[in-house]
């Protein structure tokens, strides 16, 4: 499983990179997208809406399943990677590069710090 070391994770597989703005970009963990396997739907949340930590922000269909993903972190939707409700493949084929789904200016940073950093996420999947 890549779990890249430049990132923090949830316990509901949702990662986040952390940017010098004060925004953080997320998205869902390689091993989230290969339990679901062929991703064919995305629903992703507005620009603007406030969002919690661990609230259900948006929803991923796969071939096997519907799933919500949950935001890692408390802030406002500042942006959302629009080419995936046309084209979803990015979250299977590079779920930390071209398959980030949201963009979020943190209201606190410090929940940053509850979440895993990646030899902790990886004990996690072991």
């Amino acid at each position: 499983m890549n779990v890249p070391d430049d990132l923090r994770y949830s316990e509901s597989h949702e990662w986040l990179r952390l940017s010098d703005d004060g925004t953080g970009v997320m998205g869902i963990s390689d091993h989230a997208q290969a339990e679901l396997t062929d991703v064919v739907y995305l629903e992703l949340p507005e620009i603007g809406r406030s969002v919690a930590k661990g609230e259900a922000i948006a929803v991923i269909e796969s071939v096997k399943a519907a799933n919500d993903i949950f935001s890692p972190v408390s802030g406002e939707v500042v942006e959302v990677n629009e080419g995936l409700a046309e084209a979803p493949e990015p979250v299977n084929e590079d779920p930390y590069g071209a398959g980030w789904m949201i963009k979020i200016k943190l209201s606190d940073p410090a929940e940053v710090d509850s979440l895993l950093n990646a030899e902790s996420y990886r004990e996690r999947l072991a």
